[in-house]
């Protein structure tokens, strides 16, 4: 084909294709040359918005990341604590309300291993095998040569102090409009209320970073002790590991709460021969044990339960032949180390853990030996010498009787025990004082009730008809102030004893709150009836 040819040919198409330009009209040639590119536009403003929404939000300083909740095996962390965990100038009218129990826990587990339904106290049993609930140490055939033990009597005690071993509603008091009721009703305010949370942040300020604390003075070495003797005063308060499931509650110590019992759980293991032991000192085991029960009854967390029944397990194990507990496993001791253990079997069993009956009988057995007096109503040391009313011992005594041999207030024994504590009342002003002594009396006296515990706990009836000087506003009045020491804001100095001498100013700290909290820590086991008469709520 020729040069002029193509060339026509050329030229025809070029004219054809502006002949088709010029038949479209305005509008046409708009749509056609923009709007692709205001779509391309528009996509690209989309994606960078969608992108800066996305980086920003990663940056925000309110999103937290999930709390990690107790693990099996616990690992040690070494976060930095968290400061200012709670509202420290809270009003005249403020009302610390913290989570509620969480009974039913199990399908709604953010552990992050598998739920289990192991048998307590030994792992990967089938459901069926009742032995595996047995204390280890204590089968029948190891029971019948047991000092003290006759395998022919008592039983396994399962579930709490109800009916055929059915848990009654576990520490329930804890928190909500049980909580309220019971504040106002037994003697609490918004002082001794706001003296509570000012006393748990300083409590969670004191944790190591390993998730216990230590003793500042006396017995450092006696971590899981210190660490047992802290978590209480959370755990009265309603606070666990959990978050809470109702709304318009908030736990603000989940995270100090789980890592002080991942501390607890690191040092119990849950087999072989020392399964359970927490330490060597007798009271540190007890003390220890309480918290792990607890927090296992107002969760029914499982992966706390091996923990919790190992611990009760050796308690039980290193009973002494009179049934008392000794400095050294099954060796006798004396009534204010079985203080401390009765206080966790009775834990044990409201959280719905194994608890052997004749270890409870052995106990009994040995306060009959401890008491004085003709109704039994005071107690000595190793026995009844030297037993008088209104000591240390004599509190302890009573606050067992009251939890293991359905002591209540029209008992005989307890009439006349709680007429000597009376008479050694709280002093209601200056530093704080015996407060081992008044950590016990208070709650014998807080479960007997009437006006003796109205006197105790207000103070006095004067002329006018106020109360002051009790053992509430002894408390709250001498609580540490920002203005006396920001850095001891909200604990107290140590009392002025051994107690404090061997355990400081976390200890008397931690006895103080958990004084504070007796309005809801545990509920009464007995009521009184219309003639006075005490009548058993839980049979």
């Amino acid at each position: 084909m020729s040069d002029k040819t193509e060339g026509a040919k050329a030229t025809a198409a070029a004219v054809i294709r502006r002949l088709e330009a010029a038949e479209e009209t305005s509008q046409e040639r708009l749509m056609k040359k923009h709007v692709p590119a205001w779509v391309v536009s528009g996509a690209i403003h989309v994606a960078i918005i969608a992108l800066l929404i996305l980086v920003l939000g990663t940056n925000d300083t309110n999103a937290k990341p999930p709390e990690k909740v107790l693990a099996t095996t616990a690992e040690k962390t070494d976060d930095p604590k968290e400061e200012n965990l709670t509202n420290e100038d809270l009003g005249v009218d403020s009302k610390i309300e913290f989570n509620l129990p969480e009974i039913e826990r199990v399908d709604k587990m953010t552990v992050e291993e598998k739920v289990t339904q192991d048998n307590i106290g030994i792992p990967d049993t089938p459901s069926t095998d009742t032995q595996a609930q047995a204390p280890p140490g204590l089968s029948t055939s190891e029971l019948n040569t047991t000092p003290g033990f006759n395998a022919g009597e008592g039983n396994l005690i399962t579930g709490g102090p109800g009916k055929g071993g059915d848990s009654f509603a576990t520490f329930p008091g804890r928190s909500g409009a049980t909580k309220d009721r019971l504040i106002r009703e037994g003697g609490g305010n918004a002082a001794s209320e706001r003296a509570v949370a000012l006393g748990l942040a300083w409590l969670a300020r004191m944790q190591k970073n390993d998730g216990g604390w230590e003793y500042d003075q006396g017995s450092k070495e006696e971590r899981a002790c210190a660490t047992g003797m802290s978590l209480l005063p959370f755990l009265a308060a309603g606070c666990t590991h959990k978050p809470s499931k109702d709304k318009g509650e908030e736990n603000k110590y989940i995270k100090t709460v789980n890592l002080g019992l991942l501390f607890l759980m690191k040092s119990c293991a849950t087999s072989g021969a020392n399964a359970g032991r927490m330490s060597t000192n007798t009271y540190a085991q007890a003390i220890a044990t309480i918290p792990l029960c607890e927090a296992y009854g107002m969760t029914k967390d499982p992966v706390l339960r091996s923990y919790a029944q190992a611990a009760i397990n050796y308690i039980i194990k290193i009973q002494g032949p009179n049934g008392s507990w000794g400095y050294g496993a099954n060796s006798n001791g004396d009534t204010s180390i079985v203080g401390w253990q009765v206080q966790a079997l009775q834990a044990a069993k409201l959280a719905g853990l194994v608890v052997d009956d004749r270890s409870i009988k052995k106990a009994i057995a040995f306060l009959n030996l401890a008491a004085g007096g003709s109704r039994k109503s005071m107690y000595g040391y190793g026995d009844s010498a030297g037993a008088q009313p209104g000591t240390p011992l004599t509190a302890v005594g009573l606050l067992c009787r009251y939890y293991i041999d359905a002591w209540g207030p029209s008992h005989p024994g307890m009439i006349d025990g709680v007429a000597g504590l009376v008479k050694n009342a709280p002093k209601g002003t200056g530093g704080i004082s015996n407060m081992y002594y008044y950590y016990y009396a208070t709650q014998v006296v807080h479960f007997y009730e009437g006006e003796d515990w109205k006197n105790w706990n207000e103070g006095p009836k004067a002329g006018d008809g106020t109360r002051k000087n009790g053992m509430r506003d002894w408390l709250v009045n001498s609580q540490i102030k920002k203005a006396d020491d920001p850095a001891k804001l909200g604990s107290w100095d140590p009392e002025a004893g051994w107690f404090g001498s061997s355990c400081g100013r976390l200890g008397t700290t931690c006895m103080c709150l958990l004084t504070l909290e007796v309005y809801y820590r545990h509920l009464p086991l007995y009521k009184r009836g219309g003639d006075g008469k005490a009548q058993a709520i839980i049979e």
